[in-house]
């Protein structure tokens, strides 16, 4: 049995809490809103962010930073990606030498186009950070159904260690030492789903998706090899995979925000409805930066951009993305 604090109550950070105490480790479970605290401490729910999933008696709730991290053995950062950078920096103090934080949220920080991982390796120079990423939506992990992820280190002992700690009936756990490329797909498939659901809420179909899911998939691994990581990563679970399930999943907050707007709303109105982090909102610019810095052509990206930041409408975006100039799907390959 491990000792496992989880730094972050929303719907990820409750339902890997979750996940921890079946497997029969000893959680706590950290927030910095004394509300929240209060709640799921008075009624161990949450009914904005799980509804219908009781938070287990014998996971300790707590605003308290240095009783959630006296002696654990893992930290799960599960806090919203615009917020890891403050987070660790305001634990890091509390924080022992070679602690092994595994950061669960997927972003790029716009600033410095950093990781979370090289985030949090930043701050808290004493841990020992690792990944965890995949098709893994909260609501149904919360509810024990069966899910794939994967785990990155730097350390292979790290990574395989964590595996034992997650692995499950329910929750399959994979291994790889491209941490980079686990993070790069896990954050900038928030920005493709955006996309994807613009699309779903200008009315099109099952053949736009498609289309968007496979060419933004190569959009990311272009850039992703070009920064040094892996193709096969974009072709495993934190790329492709994670990229279908949150571009067709009715649990995907980036997906719903991206139909909001192509209904018609501002981007500030459909984050205001979806009443969550949409984490692609503030990955798009860093990808687009990103794109800048390592000259790859990344057309949605681009374009998902001119509709957030420039005020250009979805459907001209749709457009304007269909009639480039014609390309070759394989370059690489001879004719």
């Amino acid at each position: 049995m491990a000792e496992i604090t989880v730094l972050g109550a929303g719907s990820w950070g409750m339902a890997l809490a979750i996940l921890l105490h079946t497997n029969g480790h000893q959680v706590t479970l950290w927030s910095a809103l004394p509300d929240e605290v209060k709640m799921l401490t008075e009624t161990r729910r949450s009914p904005g962010k799980l509804p219908g999933i009781e938070l287990p008696d014998e996971i300790a709730v707590t605003g308290n930073c240095g009783e959630a991290l006296r002696t654990p053995d893992i930290v799960v950062m599960a806090v919203p990606s615009p917020f890891v950078r403050s987070t660790a920096r305001a634990v890091s103090s509390f924080i022992r030498q070679d602690q092994i934080i595994v950061d669960v949220a997927k972003g790029i920080e716009e600033s410095t186009l950093m990781t979370l991982s090289q985030i949090i390796a930043q701050e808290i120079p004493q841990c020992r950070p690792a990944v965890l990423s995949g098709p893994s939506h909260a609501e149904e992990v919360s509810r024990a159904i069966p899910t794939t992820c994967v785990i990155s280190a730097k350390e292979k002992d790290v990574a395989l260690y964590l595996q034992k700690i997650f692995l499950s009936p329910v929750f399959r756990v994979y291994t790889t030492p491209d941490t980079l490329g686990v993070e790069l797909g896990g954050s900038l498939k928030n920005v493709i789903a955006l996309a994807s659901g613009m699309a779903d809420g200008l009315g099109y179909g099952d053949n736009t998706k498609a289309a968007l899911i496979t060419r933004g998939i190569a959009e990311i691994t272009r850039l992703g090899i070009r920064m040094g990581a892996k193709r096969e990563t974009f072709y495993g679970l934190s790329g492709i995979g994670d990229l279908i399930v949150t571009c067709a999943s009715v649990h995907s907050r980036n997906r719903k925000a991206g139909f909001l707007m192509g209904q018609g709303k501002t981007m500030k109105e459909a984050m205001d409805e979806v009443q969550m982090v949409v984490e692609g909102v503030y990955s798009a610019k860093a990808a687009r930066q990103l794109a800048d810095k390592y000259q790859v052509e990344m057309p949605i990206v681009f374009e998902v951009n001119r509709i957030l930041f420039e005020g250009k409408s979805a459907r001209d975006a749709v457009r304007d993305l269909m009639i480039r100039d014609p390309k070759v799907e394989t370059p690489l390959l001879p004719w």
